[in-house]
């Protein structure tokens, strides 16, 4: 399948998930990590997740332009599997760029995705089982994280939920 998408809460196991999922597969490896490391906690998150991937992955760090990133990898031969990692933090990113950079990163991001000759395999929160935010800031994150994992579904052949580390099927 080319186009995978792994939603699960925090700790449900989905970045093991699809960390497993590349694995699987015999094209080039990139790592593509949203995350900035804005206090020393967000560091050793980062860390670990370092340690636990392969050293044959290649890594690009990318906290906006994913849209950007995608179309330099199609440019490859062959074009890698990508593995991004995760949407939370990117739409976090987004949100912090202001409304502008928003709609062109998210709108570059999804009509790249679609372009992409290679594997991709997304990393999301499900945020749609929580409950309501108790400020505007909170309640657009939810919202905007909700929708973009609908756009992914849509555009993924395959959508896995993690639960407790169990994969369940959505789709594919």
């Amino acid at each position: 399948m080319r186009r995978s998408l792994i939603l699960g809460g925090i700790r449900s196991g989905k970045s093991s998930l699809a960390e497993r999922l590349v694995t699987e597969q015999a094209d080039p490896v990139v790592y593509v990590a949203t995350a900035t490391a804005g206090d020393g906690e967000m560091s050793d998150r980062i860390r670990r997740h370092q340690l636990r991937r392969p050293p044959q992955w290649g890594l690009v760090e990318e906290p906006l332009a994913l849209g950007a990133l995608l179309n330099r990898q199609a440019t490859l031969t062959p074009p890698p599997c990508v593995l991004i990692d995760c949407m939370s933090l990117w739409v976090s990113n987004l949100l912090h760029a202001g409304d502008t950079v928003f709609v062109r990163e998210r709108d570059s991001f999804l009509a790249a995705l679609s372009r992409y000759p290679g594997r991709v395999v997304v990393v999301s929160n499900e945020v749609g089982l929580g409950i309501i935010g108790m400020d505007p800031l909170t309640r657009r994150f939810a919202d905007e994280l909700g929708w973009l994992n609908q756009s992914l579904a849509r555009q993924c052949d395959r959508v896995l939920l993690s639960v407790a580390g169990i994969a369940q099927t959505l789709k594919g």
